[in-house]
């Protein structure tokens, strides 16, 4: 026998076997979503993978050595690895050249151009990237008025939770200079594992002024003393100090 239609539509067994077909469907499609989500949380939250560390070309080296020689930072000289011995023996010359150099006397000058220096974003990072025990645990990032940390933190393996795992943290810092051109340092706030903590469990302590807060005394108030300006842009931080 042949299955009915009423008014031209598909039979009513073939209706049902449509319906049960797109069932199935969004079923599978849902799983696959759930799964990839719940990998990509599992991944990026709960075992997030290490930091790339930044790294700067020969040019990027040096003008960043510069600016922290001009801030009073001792730099070691970087010494490129030759196959051969006589190579190696002209750059262990050359370096001790150069830090006979450092020794010479010379008379003392200040430029006001010197007390202002601005370190890129990269610049930052590759910073950090030279200590090893926070070269893959610890990003920053500029924008305006704000500079954000990205942390993962490992977790003590006689921690009651999630011993020896890895936490993510990430936190925001507000830096600007107020009306009376002090500087302002005010946490924005601190998520762990993408959740952000609530402003009660922080001491309160969300968009508060760490300078006029604590400047009366100790880091904060010489933070504040000693700098004439400071902004961090897009991708950048700038500072210039007092006489």
């Amino acid at each position: 026998m042949r299955a009915l239609s009423i008014n031209g539509s598909p039979p009513l067994s073939l209706q049902r076997g449509a319906s049960g077909a797109k069932l199935l469907l969004i079923i599978a499609a849902t799983m696959l979503v759930t799964a990839g989500l719940t990998f990509f949380i599992i991944r990026t939250y709960i075992f997030p993978s290490p930091l790339t560390p930044v790294s700067l070309n020969a040019k990027e080296e040096q003008q960043l050595d510069q600016k922290l020689t001009q801030l009073g930072w001792q730099v070691e000289p970087r010494s490129t690895v030759t196959a051969s011995s006589g190579d190696s023996r002209a750059a262990n010359n050359a370096s001790a050249s150069e830090n006979s150099d450092e020794l010479t006397p010379e008379a003392y000058r200040e430029f006001d151009a010197d007390r202002q220096v601005t370190f890129s974003e990269k610049e930052v990072n590759s910073m950090i990237g030279r200590n090893p025990d926070f070269a893959r645990r610890v990003a920053i990032d500029f924008s305006d008025n704000l500079a954000s940390a990205k942390m993962l933190i490992p977790i003590p393996d006689d921690f009651p939770i999630m011993a020896g795992e890895i936490l993510r943290v990430n936190t925001g810092l507000d830096i600007h200079l107020d009306a009376n051109r002090r500087p302002v340092v005010a946490l924005v706030g601190v998520s762990l594992m993408g959740v952000p903590i609530p402003n009660a469990w922080l001491g309160n302590m969300k968009n508060v002024n760490l300078v006029g807060e604590f400047g009366d005394r100790g880091f904060w108030n010489a933070f504040a003393d000693g700098v004439d300006d400071i902004q961090i842009r897009d991708g950048e931080l700038s500072i210039k100090l007092r006489k």
